[in-house]
């Protein structure tokens, strides 16, 4: 059991992946964890999720990485294509295994082991203020009550309460010129790893998240970040899938016949933080510290890891300052090194293809 300097109470705000990540991570070394989310159903919506190495590190280190395989669906490597659905060889290697699987399974797997670990979690509650004190960190909660803590972590996601409140001068969530389109379809018998369609404006990924299911995800160049009705959203994905080959023309196919509920879109907005992501005891992990566009989906990814990280480094010796330290030293390496992999990769590789049509 780790020992923590003035109090063995840590509260998290935030009840998705990251915030889960942490809680589990820091009660299974004896902490003492207060979990709040401001969704009193604590669910979250059917997009796709997959985990390369770190990531399934993370999961294996959580204890639910076997559930998560087989709630989900596993593969090696990736295929690469043009628009039109033509193979291209990538420059750099894919990840040697991706795991695929539903967010709200991901979430339901980390929910029961969040309470089965002991952590106390108030749902429909959040933070209305914060205020450092020597040692730790005084918090009013929205449902009027007042407590102190050793440390408080961040993990709201990109409009972050607990970000505006301790960082009041940092920047707020903008506009790509992007746009995305997320969908769940019925997966073709003869797909079984993710593809990846290449055009210089666009980026389309199809990845397993089940054995009956697939995740598509349809990323645009939009300046003007159009919104559009939610019921007008399959018509509008089925129009922007014209032109697309392979597996991608199949799945088109099947648009207009989902429900508009299984269609998301949505323009994409990113924050980051250019200095540490910790004042005094108030630490921001996962989407409220760093949110960026989407890339190969690995922000759900690196959410895990901040959440396992943090509690990896308190657990280390229980000195919470030194630990914040260690732990914003790890982030930006490994946040750096997916950056990088992520932007090299699929910007050589859309060299080689044709430009694309936008909604």
């Amino acid at each position: 059991m780790v020992h923590l300097a003035v109090t063995a109470q840590v509260l998290i705000v935030g009840g998705g992946v990251a915030g889960m990540s942490c809680a589990i991570s820091l009660r299974r070394s004896g902490v003492a964890v207060d979990l709040l989310e401001i969704d009193p159903s604590w669910t979250a919506y059917p997009c796709g999720i997959t985990a390369t190495g770190p990531a399934l590190r993370a999961l294996q280190i959580l204890g639910v990485l076997d559930e998560v395989q087989r709630h989900g669906a596993s593969w090696e490597g990736a295929d690469h294509f043009s628009q039109a659905g033509e193979p291209i060889t990538p420059e750099l290697p894919g990840p040697a295994e991706t795991v695929g699987i539903l967010r709200s399974e991901l979430h339901k797997l980390l929910a029961a082991r969040t309470l089965a670990a002991g952590v106390h979690v108030r749902l429909g509650t959040t933070v209305e203020t914060l205020s450092l004190v020597p040692g730790g960190v005084e918090v009013k909660l929205t449902n009027g009550h007042r407590e102190q803590y050793g440390l408080v972590v961040g993990a709201d996601g990109i409009y972050s309460k607990v970000r505006e409140r301790i960082f009041p001068g940092a920047p707020r969530p903008r506009l790509t010129g992007q746009v995305v389109y997320r969908l769940i379809a019925e997966r073709p018998r003869a797909f079984d790893r993710t593809h990846c369609y290449h055009s210089v404006n666009a980026r389309l990924a199809l990845h397993p998240v089940s054995p009956t299911q697939l995740y598509l995800m349809l990323l645009l160049r939009s300046p003007s970040n159009p919104w559009i009705a939610h019921e007008d959203q399959p018509r509008r994905l089925y129009e922007a899938l014209t032109g697309w080959g392979g597996i991608a023309a199949q799945v088109r196919q099947a648009v207009m016949t989902t429900s508009s509920r299984s269609v998301n879109y949505r323009p994409l907005e990113a924050v980051q933080l250019a200095g540490p992501w910790y004042r005094g005891r108030v630490v921001l992990i996962g989407d409220a510290a760093c949110a960026s566009a989407a890339r190969l989906g690995a922000g759900a990814g690196m959410a895990i890891e901040d959440g396992t990280l943090l509690a990896q480094e308190i657990m280390r010796d229980g000195n919470i300052d030194a630990a914040l330290a260690r732990f914003m030293k790890r982030c930006r390496e490994c946040g750096n090194a997916a950056a990088e992999s992520a932007f090299t990769l699929t910007d050589r590789v859309a060299a080689a293809a044709p430009l694309a049509r936008s909604p």
